[in-house]
């Protein structure tokens, strides 16, 4: 595929789903009105939704592999000459796994909400909201302008508090208000750190600004930039102890805005450190890193803990809940191989980016499945007799759900192990400059985590999976569904094709990574 046909690909994804949001408002013409105006405006997102992902696939088919260090279907047109703001665009082996894993995502869910649409106010407003967070989400993936990075990162925000608040279940009220306080109060300092960079180093061009390492930001400007921006871009990932936000959202939100939340929205922060900290303030990163590490790992650790608190008997504990921790600590695995400085550590972070959005994602939708088929994700209701005992009601489903709980924990041969496997390995020798001990008691940290998330995980399948039925009596409810079926499938399929074949996402990141930390050359 040749520049301009890439460029006109690329531009498409991103402008597709705002256009799709817009015409989603509109009655829909006589012959497409189907059955009834909702089910017209439902399957208009899976169209909008389908045909960005299939150009997302086009994208991937036409990119050049051999060459996956430089940004490719770039296009750079000024926009606010004023403020030196110009429209540039572009995909490397870092962000195209992303953007079309995104694409990925929301095409799902926008399946999965025709036949199961959340109870709340008119599916016009809901599909467009989808469809104005999908234009967000890769627009951040897309764009090479600390502005424009900026503005698609603050664009997911109000669609995704509309999406909790209006669709939501118990306490989404709170729950989005504490999301979007939290995400906002993140972003202004974010903000005034990106205009630090951008004055100082006289571009709002990351490329430009990547490709000599920020020489023209002193050392004392990088602290002060990687400190701002990474408030920001912490709060979004999330970090502990700025997580507290997470739980609540996730356990509030309908199955849709979960399993973007969890698979899309939490890399929106840790590919910022990847694409904008490690190579626009490596001298601020250089410092700041053990802090980084002992905070990812501090997460793992209590993500993990909170996971097991939540899975014991008695403590009423909600399996939504009890993913959204789990994201805590998984990504808390992503924050420590980024720390490292090193090739190993941010690609085994960039591939745990990608193995939790799928893994995550394919939860999410088993616990959605779980609720509207028992009314409820309690994990005391859930287990013992009168629970969902899923091996005998729904063998399916509980063979769907024991397939992603060993994925989640690690499992080798899956998508959850490589990234993980990856960043405690970087620990072991993180860059050259960093205190190598402390990160030793980090990677030793890191490896009983994940002890303690195979202990939660397997205490969650043995509940929720093996109550009692008495044999003959007819199944609770039903097993996996068609439309099921079509959601879930291509997220199992793939979990297994990463964990398989691990090359072929390491062999597109690496020579982007290798760019970035060496500052373009």
């Amino acid at each position: 595929m040749n520049h301009t046909a890439m460029q006109l690909v690329l531009a498409a994804i991103v402008v597709l789903p705002l256009l799709g949001a817009l015409a989603a408002l509109f009655p829909a013409p006589p012959g497409l009105k189907g059955k009834s105006p909702d089910q017209a405006v439902l399957r208009h997102g899976v169209t909008v939704t389908g045909a960005v992902f299939v150009l997302s696939v086009v994208l991937a088919a036409g990119f050049d592999y051999d060459d996956a260090g430089t940004m490719q279907a770039d296009s750079d047109v000024s926009w606010i000459p004023a403020l030196g703001i110009r429209l540039h665009l572009g995909v490397d082996g870092v962000s195209l796994p992303l953007l079309v894993l995104t694409a990925l995502l929301t095409f799902l869910c926008a399946v999965y909400g025709y036949f199961v649409m959340p109870a709340g106010p008119s599916p016009r407003a809901f599909v467009a909201l989808l469809l104005v967070l999908e234009g967000g989400m890769l627009a951040t993936f897309a764009v090479l302008n600390l502005l424009l990075f900026f503005l698609a990162f603050e664009m997911v925000l109000i669609p995704m508090y509309f999406l909790i608040a209006r669709w939501g279940g118990a306490g989404r009220t709170a729950a989005a208000w504490k999301f979007i306080l939290y995400t906002l109060l993140g972003s202004v300092v974010m903000l005034l750190g990106l205009l630090l960079v951008g004055f100082q180093g006289g571009t709002f061009d990351m490329v430009a600004l990547a490709t000599d390492n920020g020489a023209d930001l002193t050392h004392t400007t990088q602290l002060i930039a990687v400190l701002a921006i990474g408030v920001g871009l912490a709060v979004k990932t999330p970090m502990w102890p700025l997580h507290s936000w997470l739980p609540d959202a996730h356990t509030a939100a309908p199955t849709v805005g979960s399993v973007l939340l969890a698979g899309v929205l939490l890399k929106m922060g840790t590919y910022g450190f990847v694409r904008v900290l490690l190579p626009i303030a490596p001298d601020g990163m250089e410092t700041y890193a053990p802090y980084l590490a002992a905070f990812g790992v501090t997460g793992i650790l209590y993500g993990s803990l909170a996971c097991l608190a939540l899975a014991r008997s008695g403590a009423r504990g909600d399996l939504k809940r009890l993913i959204a921790y789990s994201s805590v600590g998984h990504m808390g695995f992503v924050l420590l191989g980024i720390s490292t400085l090193t090739p190993t550590g941010v690609n085994g972070a960039l591939f745990a980016n990608i193995a939790h959005g799928l893994i995550t994602g394919l939860l999410f939708f088993l616990v959605g499945a779980l609720k509207e088929r028992t009314g409820t994700t309690d994990l005391d209701a859930l287990a013992g007799r009168t629970g969902a005992a899923l091996y005998g009601n729904a063998p399916r489903l509980g063979a769907l759900l024991v397939f992603g709980a060993v994925a989640s924990l690690g499992l080798p041969g899956l998508a959850g192990f490589w990234g993980e496997m990856l960043a405690m390995f970087a620990a072991y020798d993180p860059a050259a400059g960093l205190p190598r001990p402390a990160y030793l008691v980090a990677m030793a940290v890191a490896g009983f985590g994940t002890l303690l998330t195979a202990a939660y995980l397997l205490v969650v399948v043995r509940r929720v999976c093996m109550g009692d039925r008495t044999p003959g009596e007819r199944p609770a409810f039903g097993d996996v569904r068609r439309y099921e079926i079509a959601a879930w499938s291509p997220l199992v399929t793939l979990t297994v094709l990463a964990g398989l074949w691990p090359a072929a996402l390491l062999g597109l990141t690496d020579p982007a990574v290798q760019k970035l930390l060496a500052g373009g050359s």
